[in-house]
């Protein structure tokens, strides 16, 4: 019968008045009248086809949520009627006959996992009212309320009839994409983030003006979940622990593990997904070092490396949240020392990150280097990125995780001074910003003042969003007093990164200029 078929007027209509009412909602057989007159005009150009009355009757009896439609003054002036599919038994390579089963509708299935638009058309004499982009809206909506995968439809190219002889339907598109060429109704499909999938031929037969071709388009619904059991579903609102950690002296290591455990505790009874700890928390260990050259004392500290990690591994799985150990210093295989942490996950398995890069006072004064382990990690909340301090004033580091599907980014330090804390903070909403991610960034207040190289700290936890209109004008999600021992707690919601990434008013993920430039790990970790 008929396609996607609504255009876009660049002409306001004159149709509209002060006490005009326009409605959308559920299409009803009354309305069959109204449909067939607005369908004969909308299609007047190929012969004014239109619907049989027993192919709406039959579409409103198996699925009648699926057919909408808008009406001005009573008088039906636009349609929009779908079905549900099962996308894989058709694949791309498909005509209007057979998803429709010869118009009978036998294709519908209730099970299926795809909407599919099998007609929407406006009448010509309203196409100037934005009829066309409500029943695209209210088709979106109905994706995602029913969980469907996709919205996929076959596209008419109406204005192709007028360069077939000079272009091929791919180039004709091309140029509709790049706005060369206006097309009434792919260009509206386009302004309405749907993506041409391919070219179909003899789509539908009676399509003169589209010379039998047609468009495969879809739109994703970036909510979809696939079906699980009822636990264990994967969260989109995650809830943030950070922990802006006091500097004191500890008697013994069981004293800073209880000072420890007392956070992780607290942090588990707001029911947190994730807690983080700072950088070098664990320096008030070295005291029984001090007497030693920092170098000496440092590699000291480091042996406390792998029993914090067991330590806090048993924290994660008795309290039900994963944790983030801050960083530590670490002696690796070869006897090199390391500023690392650990991802400590409740279901009890771990992952260790690395500081890639080193500041110049860890380097000449403890002989660290930096690690090469670069990676997102996967856990029960998502995909997240790990990385310490300095690394956050590298913008290619998190792009990297980015490009790997990072959605939350943690970011522990550990500065002696505000100008230091600054460069931390501004490097970190930098990151929120143009890597379409969450940040969260937490440090170590006070003072230690019998360990040398660690005797001052200022910090200001905070967690960092993008900035678009979902998200705080100021980018703060949540933000702690400055250099005062406290936990801060803040939820993200990760549907708001999606939204972000597919319609933001800017969309740094997918604007990378990737034919003038790219960025690739050169190297993997070892463990790798």
């Amino acid at each position: 019968m008929s396609k996607e078929n609504t255009t876009n007027s660049k002409v306001q209509s004159n149709n509209t008045t002060a006490t005009s009412r326009i409605e959308l909602r559920h299409l009803r057989l009354e309305d069959y009248v109204g449909l067939k007159s607005a369908m004969i005009e909308a299609y007047s150009g190929i012969g004014g086809v239109f619907w049989e009355e027993k192919a709406i009757q039959r579409l409103l009896d198996i699925f009648p949520e699926g057919q909408l439609c808008v009406t001005k003054d009573g008088k039906v002036v636009g349609v929009a009627l779908s079905i549900i599919i099962d996308y894989k038994k058709y694949g791309d390579k498909h005509t209007y006959d057979q998803i429709t089963g010869q118009e009978k509708f036998t294709t519908h299935d209730s099970k299926g996992n795809t909407l599919y638009g099998v007609e929407i058309f406006v009448h010509p004499d309203y196409r100037g009212l934005r009829i066309g982009r409500r029943l695209y809206d209210a088709r979106k909506e109905l994706c995602e309320n029913l969980n469907l995968k996709s919205i996929i439809a076959g596209g008419r190219i109406p204005n192709y009839q007028n360069y077939a002889e000079e272009l091929s339907p791919r180039e004709y598109i091309d140029k509709v994409k790049l706005r060369e060429v206006y097309d009434p109704t792919l260009s509206f499909q386009l302004a309405n983030d749907f993506q041409v999938r391919r070219i179909l031929k003899n789509y539908w037969h009676e399509d003169s003006e589209s010379m039998e071709f047609a468009t495969l388009l879809e739109w994703q619904n970036i909510y979809y979940q696939e079906e699980e059991g009822l636990v264990n579903q994967p969260k989109q609102v995650i809830r943030l622990g950070l922990v802006q950690w006091q500097m004191r002296n500890f008697p013994d290591f069981k004293s800073f593990c209880e000072q420890a455990e007392f956070f992780v505790d607290t942090v588990s009874d707001y029911r947190c997904d994730f807690i983080m700890f700072p950088e070098f928390f664990n320096a008030p260990l070295m005291v029984s070092a001090n007497h030693l050259p920092e170098s000496e004392a440092i590699r000291e500290l480091a042996k406390f490396a792998e029993p914090i990690r067991d330590q806090f591994l048993e924290y994660a799985v008795s309290y039900n949240v994963n944790i983030i150990t801050g960083s530590m210093p670490r002696l690796n295989e070869d006897g090199h020392l390391l500023n690392a942490g650990f991802l400590c996950r409740r279901d009890g398995s771990f992952e260790e990150y690395e500081k890639i890069h080193i500041t110049p006072s860890e380097r000449t004064t403890w002989g660290m280097i930096g690690g090469d382990k670069i990676k997102v990690m996967d856990t029960d909340c998502g995909k997240i990125g790990v990385i310490v301090c300095y690394d956050v004033e590298f913008p290619e580091l998190p792009r990297l995780l980015a490009n790997q599907g990072m959605h939350i980014l943690f970011v522990p330090f550990q500065t002696d001074t505000q100008n230091g804390y600054v460069r931390v903070r501004h490097c970190a909403q930098a990151r929120a910003i143009e890597n379409e991610c969450y940040v969260a960034i937490t440090g170590c207040v006070g003072n230690l003042p019998r360990i040398n190289n660690m005797d001052i700290n200022y910090a200001q936890s905070a967690v960092f969003t993008p900035s678009d209109f979902a998200f705080p004008t100021n980018g703060i999600k949540a933000e702690a007093t400055p250099n005062t021992e406290m936990t801060l707690i803040a939820d993200v919601d990760l549907d708001l990164l999606k939204e972000l990434h597919n319609y933001g008013s800017v969309q740094t993920m997918k604007d990378q200029r990737k034919d003038l430039y790219q960025l690739m790990l050169k190297k993997k970790g070892k463990a790798d």
